[in-house]
């Protein structure tokens, strides 16, 4: 099964779960970690530690970061020589609602993903070609 950890710095983490819980059912596969924040319980290693504990041998692990090279990045990094681990920074929510849709992830699925969440960062121009994003509330979903 695959599991994920998503830690950012500040709250940006728990944002992305809150906007998840819009689109998908509550995830017990997904732990979050809001990196400097005042009244932080624990450490983003004590919390890793603590994800990592509760990991089986055949679980696969994905660890979220937001920004490549920062700090929390880093330190997530450390847990890279662990079994079936891998590490994708500066996930946005595109990415984290496609993963979450799999419980087990190919690396050739992982990389479509990463090319899907690129796509769907893009600036939005009046009259450009394609598709016109809709104004209709009721097109929410």
């Amino acid at each position: 099964m695959l599991k994920v950890f998503l830690s950012s710095h500040a709250h940006l983490a728990s944002g992305m779960q809150s906007a998840l819980a819009l689109f998908s059912a509550s995830e017990d596969r997904l732990r979050v970690h809001d990196a400097y924040v005042e009244g932080e319980e624990a450490t983003l290693q004590e919390d890793l530690d603590s994800f990592f504990s509760e990991v089986s041998p055949e679980d696969d692990v994905l660890l979220l970061s937001d920004l490549y090279g920062g700090s929390v990045n880093t330190v997530m990094a450390g847990y890279l020589d662990r079994p079936r681990t891998r590490l994708v920074a500066g996930v946005n929510l595109a990415f984290l609602i496609e993963v979450m849709a799999h419980t087990d992830l190919s690396e050739g699925q992982l990389e479509d993903i990463v090319l899907q969440a690129r796509e769907a960062l893009r600036e939005v121009k009046v009259n450009a070609p394609g598709p016109v994003p809709a104004n209709d509330p009721d097109d929410f979903f």
